[in-house]
């Protein structure tokens, strides 16, 4: 049996300046948001636009399915791509930095495994329908952490829906007796999609992304999977790809939910969009200057560039933004000020504190 596993375990910078002590202020000279060079998967349902609208370093492909963003899975460890620290991994630079570049309460709970994976995905078909493990599961199978996730719908082709969660409640026995009998698709919840959706799938419901979706996704940092039902496709050699039945059904979360989309303003600059134990999540949107004060928190924060471009000013320098970049925002700067050249969109991430 092969899974996909990885293992565990204050805007004013003239005061902030003044008050450091010496080592810190040399730590927040040389620390600067960071971007990494993304890791491109090539997938059976993937297709061209992490290239085509996020420009993406795909080759070519026609069968790009995700770009990780910012990883700390093992074997899949992001590089900065930019600036004084080209060329370090994420590894090395929490093992250099520790509260300074995650955040100290951060740093304690999980040392240099960085507990967030960051991703871009284009769905040019369905993925199969799948479930990730809890933590009690993934650490008790696996040695790792579970799998809670959330999806922000970057794009959406007219007429696409994906998978979340059960059409009714139901039971492990109901569950395999539709499965053995090829009705599964009958018990699941599909909802239509629109461009700005969000969804908040906690480990252990079932779901899939469905053909046309392009989304930004927000997890923790595992790559377990256990996949349900492939749609019978064959990849070049006519094989199917391996099935997970038996251990997805300990897995699987049950209950029927009367909501399984996250519902929020639209029309609002600055709306929380996501809060669970693994992370918090905003979303901006400005065609003004946009100052953000991170001096309250213990965590470093991801800014995802989901629509326009500009400059992201910080103490001691600024670098350029785009649609499509992930910045990673060290502990160690109190915040940033967001400068548009165009209205930009942003997801704004942080680890809350335990």
């Amino acid at each position: 049996m092969e899974y996909h596993i990885s293992h565990p375990l204050k805007t004013n910078s003239e005061s902030k300046e003044i008050n450091l002590p010496e080592n810190r202020a040399l730590v927040m000279k040389k620390l600067y948001p960071l971007k990494f060079t993304p890791i491109i998967k090539n997938k059976i349902w993937g297709g061209q636009k992490l290239e085509s609208v996020l420009d993406k370093p795909t080759g070519g492909s026609k069968t790009a399915g995700e770009s990780w963003e910012i990883s700390g899975v093992e074997g899949n460890i992001s590089i900065v791509s930019e600036g004084a620290l080209k060329g370090k991994s994420l590894v090395e630079l929490i093992d250099e930095y520790r509260g300074d570049l995650i955040g100290e309460s951060v740093f304690e709970r999980f040392g240099n495994k960085f507990p967030l994976l960051i991703k871009f995905i284009d769905a040019n078909d369905d993925l199969s329908i799948q479930v990730h493990p809890d933590d009690k599961l993934a650490g008790k199978r696996h040695n790792s952490f579970g799998k809670t996730e959330m999806w922000y719908v970057v794009s959406a082709d007219e007429g696409a829906t994906l998978i979340s969660g059960f059409n009714k409640e139901t039971s492990k026995d109901e569950y395999l007796s539709y499965f053995d009998a090829g009705k599964l698709i009958d018990l699941l919840n599909r909802e239509e999609v629109n461009n700005d959706d969000v969804f908040f799938l906690p480990a252990g419901r079932v779901h899939t992304i469905g053909k046309g979706l392009l989304i930004a996704e927000i997890q923790q940092t595992s790559d377990i999977t256990y996949r349900i039902y492939d749609f019978d496709r064959v990849d070049e050699n006519g094989v199917g790809r391996e099935l997970h039945i038996e251990e997805a059904v300990d897995a699987i979360d049950y209950n029927f939910y009367d909501e399984y989309k996250t519902m929020y303003d639209k029309n609002a600059s600055d709306t929380e969009i996501g809060n669970c134990q693994y992370f918090v999540t905003r979303r901006l949107t400005t065609k003004e200057k946009l100052t953000r004060d991170y001096g309250n928190f213990d965590s470093c924060v991801i800014l995802m560039c989901l629509q326009g471009n500009g400059l992201l000013r910080f103490e001691g320098g600024e670098i350029e933004y785009q649609l499509g970049d992930s910045i990673l925002v060290p502990n160690a700067l109190s915040g940033v000020e967001i400068e548009p050249n165009s209205e930009s969109k942003l997801l704004e991430v942080r680890i809350p504190e335990n």
